[in-house]
Parts: structure tokens; sequence; C-alpha cells
């Protein structure tokens, strides 16, 4: 549903930008570094609007890219941490439990506590 949205919300600026650019034809003098030279306003405006398109359209895929790369780094990362905790996991200790229980002598020890305090 988010990407019909945001169709919709693309042709509606396009149409926008399209509509004011066909009103605007008069001649505009352009000054380049090596010349200048006189283009419709239609065409320069279209122009800016398609530099401005590409330039904030390759900035997000660059972006992108680098949350991709972090993305597959962090879950090679995650991946092995998981290998390692589960060796971890079924290592015995020094009295014979496996790490993370809790043997009936230690719990047996400790007091218990007055659920009413």
């Amino acid at each position: 549903m988010r990407g019909q949205w945001t169709l919709i919300v693309g042709i509606i600026v396009a149409l926008i930008i399209a509509v004011f650019a066909v009103i605007n034809v008069d001649p505009v003098e352009v000054n380049y570094i090596f010349g200048q030279n006189e283009w419709p306003l239609v065409l320069v405006i279209l122009v800016s609007v398609l530099m401005g398109g590409l330039i904030v359209g390759s900035v997000g895929m660059y972006k992108l890219y680098k949350l991709q790369q972090e993305v597959k780094t962090l879950r090679k990362k995650l991946g092995e941490g998981q290998s390692t905790s589960a060796s971890v996991n079924n290592t015995e200790g020094k009295n014979g439990k496996k790490n993370g229980e809790i043997s009936k002598e230690s719990q047996m020890s400790k007091p218990k506590q007055d659920k009413n305090a």
C-alpha cells in the first residue's frame, strides 16, 4: 500500500512540475563557464529537475548500499556470536554441570526471602 501512495504522490509532483514548466516558455539566457546561450525556460526547468532527481537518487542509492553492507556485516557477526555462545553453553564447569545450570546444593544454601517484606 505504501508503494502505491509513493507512486501517486510522484505522479502528482511530476504533473505539477510539467504544468509549471509548460506555462514558462519564454526564452532565457543561460550562462555557462565557457559561454552563454538562450534556451526556452521549459527546458531549463525540466533539466534542473532531472539533475536534482539524479543527484538525490545517487545519494540515496549510496546510503542504501552502505546500509546493506552494514547489515551484512552485523549478520555475519551475529552468526559467529551464536556459534560461539552455543559452544560455550555446551561446555561443563568444575562441578560437572553445564554452564547456566545451578546445583541443588547452591539452591539450598540460599536463604528464602519473605514474600510479605
